[in-house]
């Protein structure tokens, strides 16, 4: 079976890959996340994450020359108003973001891409999260909790965040950061199946 690597630091992408029996191996692999020049936003989340899975082949070139490998990559986007929302800077960035969001639908795009030394293949996933309002106090408790730091948009929806979640239309895993069925679909033309057996984890 081909051995997959996945090319990312979050937590969340590892739990999610676990979760529907994906064995993998991480690995980190540097990648510049600034946005080109009138770059769209669902242009830059799939731009990254090939970038990504094309910089973990990089990383792991000349291991096992021969032997087949797949690695993934991945990228999150919040999108309010055609504008990418990152990671906030500091407190004052993510208050920003958080009453910008408040009482609003935005959108949250997540790009998967899985490369081989022969090919890259990925799919962008757009999905629509609404906010109920969020007043300035409790979105200074928010970030009091540390939550919001390292989370594109100033929020986690698998976390304390949830509770400004009104509605969603989409792929929830894919506002977490893997949208599953894609992701299944896209392995399994490399010949990695989900539901292995645990014992492979």
């Amino acid at each position: 079976m081909t051995p997959l690597y996945l090319a990312s630091g979050s937590p969340r992408r590892r739990e999610l890959l676990t979760q529907i029996g994906i064995p993998f191996t991480p690995l980190s692999a540097a990648v510049d996340e600034t946005p080109l020049p009138g770059e769209a936003a669902t242009t830059y989340v799939e731009r990254l994450a090939r970038a990504k899975a094309q910089a973990g082949l990089a990383v792991l070139q000349g291991h096992d020359a021969g032997a087949p490998l797949a690695v993934l990559g991945a990228d999150t986007a919040v999108v309010l108003d055609g504008r990418i929302l990152g990671k906030p800077v500091d407190q004052e960035d993510a208050l920003a973001m958080l009453a910008a969001l408040s009482g609003r639908e935005h959108q949250v795009l997540t790009a998967v891409a899985v490369a081989d030394p022969q090919r890259c293949l990925s799919v962008c996933v757009a999905s629509q999260v609404r906010f109920s309002p969020i007043s300035a106090e409790r979105a200074r408790a928010y970030w009091a909790s540390g939550e919001p730091l390292d989370k594109a948009g100033a929020y986690a929806i698998q976390g304390l965040g949830a509770v400004f979640v009104e509605r969603i239309e989409g792929s929830y895993s894919a506002v977490v950061g893997l949208p599953l069925s894609e992701t299944a679909t896209l392995l399994a033309q490399f010949g990695i199946p989900c539901w292995q057996p645990v014992s492979a984890l």
